[in-house]
């Protein structure tokens, strides 16, 4: 399969699918991309019953932002809609099979009940937090106005 240009218009249409999606971010500048591209491509040529993306960083500033990309190449792996995997720089062809596989051993539902518990107790922690703070103090710069009470 070839790769799919991935956009901010079609990004959440296709991640959220069913499957693993692999992205490959990048850049035409970017020699370390470049030199990636025909192992991304290989990969693709292989593992044809998964979805290869490419993002253009530079067409797609918000969405490269959104996903607060630093450094390129950046490998991300989505199984199900769920980011399993984001790591800058290259990989060679072993390491990228390697993280397919483990993608494909995965049990999501298992990962999906981690990521329920792990989202509990940030909740939890937060919730926490607000409570141990001074009455009307919001956690401001103090050049914000506080409430006190009377």
């Amino acid at each position: 399969m070839a790769t799919t240009e991935i956009t901010a218009q079609n990004f959440e249409s296709l991640i959220t699918k069913p499957g693993i999606a692999v992205l490959d971010w990048w850049a035409a500048w970017c020699g370390p991309c470049r030199a990636f591209a025909p192992t991304f491509e290989a990969a693709s040529q292989k593992h044809t019953d998964i979805l290869w993306g490419k993002v253009d960083t530079e067409a797609q500033q918000e969405l490269a932002a959104a996903f607060a990309i630093r450094s390129i190449p950046t490998l991300m792996i989505f199984r199900d809609g769920v980011l399993l995997f984001a790591q800058p720089g290259m990989l060679p062809a072993s390491a990228l099979d390697e993280l397919v596989e483990g993608a494909r051993a995965l049990d999501m539902d298992e990962v999906r009940k981690k990521l329920d518990e792990e989202e509990k107790k940030e909740a939890e922690a937060e919730l926490k937090a607000a409570a141990n703070q001074p009455a009307g103090d919001f956690g401001d710069d103090d050049d914000e106005a506080t409430f006190v009470r009377q």
